[in-house]
């Protein structure tokens, strides 16, 4: 079975866009990946096709409709991940992108204007709200547009060397170590030398090295996490061999 992916908002247009093209869009040309753009604006009950409203108690902006929400996403196929794209949900992170791609697909609704009725979530509560960052985006289509992005690439045979998508930033709970290429040497600049040493045990310590002082010197968030899980793990080995 593909993947699939249905996607509900208000521009279906929008799909597959830019993942039409390169490995994505190869992928979707052979089928191993499938996408679903959900018109909200057809599950509306009114002569106007209406999907939002005003906000209860006053405030601007509009708020998306929860009856016509839950219609669109009671019409997908079940049995998938279901993310709401909003700037109040949890960041997404890498390991839950590894969860989803592993399994069967992934439903994502787009928010647009205010946001959702609060009673939408009540009722599904399946649905995990998400945002990629701490920044506010005009709709969640191009959103999801990443979220699935990251997830087609792990897809089997999506990426020409599987090794390829382990050693990048936040698969090990790191930022990705500096990348070399020719012309050896430019404008003054030359690749280290122990990346032309052909010493795979030093190329490793180095890469490693590279990779610990980036994220402690650029995101020391990330640094106290993996310091944290590393100790972890060093204490239970340590205790394993004292048994």
């Amino acid at each position: 079975m593909p993947f699939t992916a249905s996607i509900l908002t208000l521009y279906p247009e929008m799909f597959p866009g830019p993942l039409g093209v390169s490995l994505a869009g190869r992928a979707l040309e052979r089928g191993d990946w499938s996408c679903e753009a959900v018109q909200i604006r057809d599950f509306a009950t009114d002569k106007h096709r209406t999907v939002d409203d005003t906000p209860a108690g006053g405030g601007a902006g509009m708020v998306l409709k929860p009856n016509v929400l839950a219609a669109a996403l009671d019409s997908v196929t079940p049995g998938r991940p279901v993310l709401a794209m909003t700037p109040r949900g949890k960041p997404i992170g890498q390991r839950r992108i590894r969860e989803i791609a592993a399994g069967p697909g992934i439903v994502i609704i787009c928010g647009r204007f205010e946001g959702f009725d609060e009673r939408f979530f009540e009722a599904r509560p399946q649905i995990e709200e998400v945002s990629l960052a701490d920044i506010v985006l005009s709709g969640g289509e191009t959103a999801a547009l990443a979220i699935l992005d990251a997830c087609i690439r792990l897809l089997p045979g999506v990426m020409g060397a599987p090794e390829s998508g382990h050693e990048e930033s936040f698969e090990s709970g790191l930022l990705e170590y500096p990348h070399y290429t020719r012309p050896q040497e430019w404008e003054g600049r030359t690749i280290p030398e122990v990346l032309r040493s052909g010493d795979h045990a030093k190329i490793a310590a180095w890469r490693q090295r590279q990779a610990e002082d980036i994220t402690r010197l650029r995101r020391p968030d990330l640094w106290e996490r993996y310091r944290g899980v590393r100790d972890q793990s060093a204490s239970g080995a340590r205790h394993e061999d004292q048994d």
